[in-house]
């Protein structure tokens, strides 16, 4: 019974899914012209992608540009060329050919803080860079990238910071999931202070190739890293199948311990007494086993969908929120294997996978695709834990 109700489940997704797409045509096109010098010179080989998808081509010699078979929904389009200030566009595809002249501008010198460290720092920082951006899971294991070098790397011992960026594609091929990702990465950073990651950039998907049997144990792949995803639940929330679907949606509430002194000053005095007085290195280090927060609730009852979504005048776009902008949401489908220190878990509740997401503002706003369009949310529990290595592109769906 619990099969043929997930089985009912996904055939629901798939056909309100299908219903949007068949309304607004199942492709669409994208076509222009890249230039240069106010719109006089045409630019050759420059990169047109669309962020986070499968969709990519390089201009013609006349500057010309064609991207066919793209799913309805939003995007970033994205136009890159060296030598030239990147342009990035949003755009919403329908049926309709839409036709964009793009007109790149030459970049100005920006000088980047020149870090000078040693071969066996590098490769130390790097360890560190790949474990958080590509991840530790298996697939991750599964991840080779072509060129690791391009990765400009700089670490703050003090802060316990690394940020990270690159001038060009960060070239990693997915042997799990079947995908080369292109990654160009503006801004990385992961805090080991506070346990936060952040970064951002834009990224092409190519399809490896492979036989009919290794693509369909990708296919396989790609639905396990799907399902119970947060690219599932914001698609399964427009959508009304969120319940249906596994997912249980509560609002949560906390307080910090107002007794725990912040993360960085707890660190900096445990390594300051570390070997000059046991007794307050004992004192912080009993700090540092606080927890952090003083008071955490748990709402008894699971949100109904207008309790925390609506629709915007703006089509294909939806907006999430709830009071003090934080969700706790409960993926029953599977269970967790991570144990997450800071993460409220009550003692009654079955082991399933379970996330929070704290707003940075009273209002989230996503796609049908299942992309937060700005200000993304701080995930903690489950969906933390997906890296480069579980990316799937906007434009997937199952079976793909």
């Amino acid at each position: 019974m619990a099969r043929l109700k997930y089985f009912t489940s996904y055939l629901i997704t798939i056909l309100l899914v299908g219903l949007y797409h068949t309304a607004m045509a199942q492709d669409g096109t994208i076509t222009g012209k890249i230039t240069t010098a106010g719109g006089k010179q045409p630019l050759a080989k420059a990169s047109v992608f669309l962020n986070n998808a499968t969709f990519g081509t390089t201009s013609a010699d006349d500057g010309t540009y064609t991207l066919r078979g793209v799913k309805p929904g939003q995007y970033q389009l994205v136009v890159t060329s060296v030598g030239y200030q990147e342009d990035v566009q949003t755009i919403m595809v329908s049926n309709k050919t839409l036709t964009l002249d793009i007109d790149l501008r030459q970049k100005s010198m920006m000088l980047r803080e020149v870090v000078i460290m040693t071969d066996a720092d590098w490769k130390k920082n790097y360890e560190i860079f790949k474990q958080d951006f590509i991840g530790t899971s298996e697939n991750s294991k599964k991840c080779y990238v072509a060129n690791p070098r391009v990765v400009s790397l700089s670490y703050k011992s003090s802060k316990k910071t690394l940020e990270a960026y690159t001038d060009e594609f960060l070239v990693v091929e997915n042997r799990a999931l079947g995908y080369r990702v292109k990654y160009m990465i503006n801004d990385f950073k992961t805090d080991k202070l506070n346990g936060i990651v952040s970064y951002e950039g834009r990224a092409l998907f190519e399809q490896l190739p492979g036989s009919e049997s290794q693509k369909q144990k990708w296919r396989e792949k790609r639905k396990e890293a799907y399902y119970g995803s947060a690219k599932h639940f914001f698609r399964s929330v427009y959508s009304d199948t969120f319940e249906e679907d596994g997912f249980i949606v509560k609002p949560f509430v906390r307080e910090m311990n107002p007794a725990r002194a912040p993360e960085e000053l707890i660190q900096r005095k445990i390594k300051q007494f570390s070997t000059t007085n046991r007794d307050s290195a004992n004192y912080w280090i009993n700090m540092s086993n606080m927890p952090k927060y003083y008071h955490e609730m748990l709402g008894k009852e699971a949100l109904k969908l207008n309790q925390f979504f609506f629709k915007t005048n703006d089509p294909g776009i939806f907006g999430m929120g709830v009071n003090k902008y934080m969700l706790y949401v409960i993926y029953t489908k599977k269970h967790e294997e991570t144990n997450f220190r800071d993460l409220y878990r009550p003692l009654d509740m079955e082991n399933f996978e379970t996330s929070v997401m704290t707003f940075s503002k009273p209002v989230l706003y996503f796609d049908m695709n299942g992309r937060v369009l700005q200000d993304p949310p701080m995930l903690e529990g489950t969906w933390s834990k997906a890296k480069l290595a579980e990316l799937l592109p906007l434009d997937y769906m199952p079976g793909d």
